[in-house]
This record gives C-alpha cells, structure tokens and sequence, in this order.
C-alpha cells in the first residue's frame, strides 16, 4: 500500500472532492441529483461562516477519500456531527482508507464535542451497512427522510402566515 495521508481539506482539494461526490452520485443511481458545483463548495466551505467541514486521503497528490460533515443540532442530544458523504474511490477500497477516514470522522465529533455523529445510509448498500456494523454502529430503521428540494423552495407561496396580522409576525 501507498504512504496515505488522512488530513483536513483545503480549497484547492475541492475539484478532486466534487469529482468523488460525483462518483459517489453514479454508484447511488443519482448523479442527476448534483446540482452544486466546485464553485459553491468553496464558497460554502471556505467562507468566514463555512456550512461544511471535510477530511481527505491523499496518496500522492491525489485526493482518493474524503468525509465530508457538519454540525447540527438536536433538541434531544444537543450538538451532533452530522456526516453526509463518505467515499473511498473504488479502486483504493479494502486497503483500510475507508477505516482510516472514519476513525478521524469520530475523532473529529470529539474534537468538536458532539454529543452524537448521525449519518444515513441506503438499504441496499449493503457493503456500507456491513462495515457500520463492524464499528457497532446503531442502525435505526424507525426514521423516515423527509425533504424539500430546491425547486419547491423557489416556487413555494405562502399559505398560513399571511393570515395573521402581520405586526405578528417577525422573521425578517
């Protein structure tokens, strides 16, 4: 195996970041789901207030992993990591990337004193269930996703707040 390199991300992995995310989209049948950009994700990342932390495996220069997370915040555990995407490119798997991207996701929940570290993951991918479940990681079924895409968002009209005195309501 290569000398790999688990380390923060900086602005100038992003492109190589945005190209796994892509990948990531293919192998879950959603690539037409990506609509940011390796523009946003600098600005959304890199920012004075960034929306997201990342950490990747590097093996020579090349950016073959990468953890990407956020915090969050539950009304029943306080701060928690939230992982949403995590990816070693398919040609480096079984050589323990994955395994060490991981472990410096926990370390970074630590470090941040999370409370919890959430993350999905597909019922059909089973080998991602099977290595969660090598970390004894708790698998809840219960939950139901539920979200508002972009398009929804844009198009949305008000439908209750308008009806009060509008001395009542203050969210600007």
């Amino acid at each position: 195996m290569k000398k790999t390199t688990i380390r923060r991300a900086t602005e100038k992995d992003v492109p190589q970041i945005f190209e796994l995310i892509v990948e990531l989209a293919i192998y879950e049948k959603a690539e037409h789901e990506v609509t940011t950009t390796p523009e946003q994700m600098l600005l959304d990342g890199f920012s004075s207030t960034p929306s997201y932390g990342a950490i990747v495996a590097e093996q020579e220069g090349k950016i073959i992993g990468f953890s990407l997370f956020y915090i969050r915040y539950s009304t029943w555990k306080g701060r928690c990591l939230y992982l949403e995407d995590f990816l070693v490119n398919e040609e480096y798997r079984g050589e323990g990337i994955g395994k060490l991207l991981f472990e410096a996701t926990i370390l970074e929940a630590k470090k941040q004193k999370t409370n919890m570290m959430t993350w999905q993951v597909l019922d059909w991918n089973t080998p991602a269930i099977k290595f969660y479940e090598r970390w004894d990681a708790t698998l809840d079924g219960e939950w139901i996703n539920c979200k508002f895409y972009q398009d929804y968002l844009d198009n949305y009209k008000v439908r209750f707040l308008d009806k009060l005195d509008k001395s009542k309501v203050f969210l600007d």
